[in-house]
């Protein structure tokens, strides 16, 4: 190989459904490259075929130096280096590290929104749902808080982690393992 490891990971933003040629090209060309991959199902000719599909759409993980990024600009299907207007900024090493693990690991994995504290959240399953609210807090353990803004009052639940969705739209990142502790406000609907 002639690219050293000593090189932090970048993220590179490219054509879309190119996600494979692309690491093949920068593999061909000696970088280090790393395209997670999961088993989803794809519409196929009358039916439904099981395929590999990147956990990050329109993305590819590479190792090289920032400053000779020529050669993998000119690498086909790349649009651009993802940074800042200060240049390419790196992922983190300890991101990579666990997100290969995980893909290594053998079990199933998926795309998922990547939630924070105060994005709006709805209840997609079981028997919350329809119900809407924010992101209060990253917490350790599944709990929804459902608040009565009226009564001024709030009540616990534990809840699954799969539950819970992003309103609006959202591009597949990988979620924090946390589970997310949100309040959700009571809708017209549910009185």
């Amino acid at each position: 190989m002639i690219h050293t490891l000593t090189y932090p990971w970048f993220a590179l933003y490219v054509k879309s459904h190119h996600e494979k040629a692309v690491a093949a090209a920068l593999h061909n060309k000696g970088y280090p490259d790393f395209l997670p991959l999961y088993r989803g199902r794809h519409r196929h000719a009358g039916g439904f075929r099981d395929v590999d599909l990147p956990l990050f759409p329109n993305y590819v993980f590479c190792r090289f130096d920032p400053d000779a990024r020529l050669p993998i600009l000119i690498t086909p299907g790349v649009f651009q280096v993802v940074g800042n207007s200060h240049g390419p900024e790196p992922v983190a090493e300890s991101e990579i590290d666990a997100l290969q693990r995980i893909v290594g690991s053998g079990l199933q994995v998926q795309p998922w929104p990547f939630l924070k504290t105060g994005d709006r959240v709805s209840v997609a399953e079981g028997p919350l749902q329809g119900a809407e609210g924010f992101v209060q807090a990253v917490d350790g353990n599944c709990r929804l808080v459902v608040s009565i803004t009226l009564l001024q009052r709030s009540v616990a639940v534990d809840l699954d982690r799969r539950w819970i969705r992003p309103v609006g739209p959202w591009v597949p990142h990988l979620a924090s393992p946390d589970c997310l502790h949100a309040g959700l406000q009571e809708t017209q609907s549910d009185r």
